[in-house]
């Protein structure tokens, strides 16, 4: 008989914790969440984590054996120690040991973008429509552009933990600096606030991207321009993820992920960068919404699923 599956979703605002039956059975016994807090510091979000880990043992009287964490950066497979976190506080701290010390059980860390993939593939919009898919790359785009790589059902991490990191490519110098300090990257040219910075810089006003995608159904000028940037931006991107990976199929989580114009115009645009005289992958949303991240942090601690080590 399998051991349940702890995940737990370790985000800026808040901490998801949820326990599963099994991967043949992703019914949760519990989902519960806790603010994160993260202003108040390093040891404080610790705190937060085994204060949430004890109230769901509590609550169901399952031990967890291990737990499988989904982080907003990852862990350094040499320094051991976190980086390329957005929430800042876990920047160069010692994460995983401090976990494993404070919860006297094992840990697994794994990038959100990592467990947005899992989930989808063991669970969500790849199990349901494309099963036989080997390579899986998922997309977050949203306040920040990620990705995730999953192959065999595994997550995939790379030699320096980065794997899946098509965010932070150069995309066009158009976007700017961005804040892992170097310029033009996918995420200052196609994220959410990038859109809507291109935008403002059209027309003086500051909407938000669903104001934007409306006016673009209505024919406004500025705001189909600027949907039209992130299609075309979005199949050079992309191209550059198929001629390295080529993926069975791609994800797109992320509320930019959500505009039609992805899947038509930025298909057409991927076809114009592509090494390839077709672009036939299969590109599309996930079926999980918001229970991705924690359940693939569950779906870490899997012993057929989990990290490539």
């Amino acid at each position: 008989m399998s051991l349940p599956l702890w995940g737990i979703d370790l985000g800026g605002t808040k901490i998801e914790g949820v326990i599963l039956p099994s991967l043949n059975d992703p019914k949760p016994i519990i989902r519960t969440r806790i603010d994160t807090e993260s202003a108040k510091g390093y040891n404080h979000i610790i705190g937060q984590i085994k204060k949430l880990v004890h109230r769901m043992q509590e609550q169901t009287g399952i031990a967890p054996q291990s737990i499988g964490f989904g982080t907003p950066g990852v862990l350094d497979p040499v320094l051991q120690t976190m980086k390329n976190c957005n929430s800042t506080a876990l920047n160069g701290m010692p994460l995983k040991k401090d976990l494993e010390e404070i919860l006297n059980i094992p840990v697994i860390l794994a990038n959100d973008a990592n467990c947005f993939a899992l989930a989808e593939t063991h669970w969500g919009i790849v199990k349901e429509k494309f099963p036989t898919a080997a390579v899986v790359f998922g997309i977050i785009m949203g306040s920040g552009v990620g990705g995730g790589i999953v192959i065999n059902g595994k997550a995939w991490n790379g030699h320096h933990g980065i794997a899946g990191e098509w965010g932070h490519n150069h995309l066009d110098d158009s976007g700017g600096s961005c804040y892992c300090g170097k310029t033009g990257c996918v995420e200052t040219v196609i994220s959410g606030p990038a859109l809507q910075k291109f935008y403002a810089g059209l027309t003086g006003n500051n909407l938000s991207l669903k104001e934007i995608v409306l006016l673009h159904q209505q024919n406004d000028e500025a705001a189909t321009k600027t949907i039209q940037r992130l299609c075309h931006y979005f199949g050079k991107a992309i191209s550059v993820v198929i001629n390295l990976l080529d993926p069975d199929i791609i994800v797109v989580g992320g509320g930019v992920g959500n505009i039609d114009a992805l899947y038509s115009e930025g298909r057409e645009s991927l076809k114009k960068f592509i090494f390839n005289n077709r672009a036939d992958v299969p590109i599309v949303n996930p079926s999980l919404g918001d229970s991705a991240g924690v359940f693939g942090a569950a779906a870490l601690i899997a012993p057929q699923t989990g990290n490539y080590q």
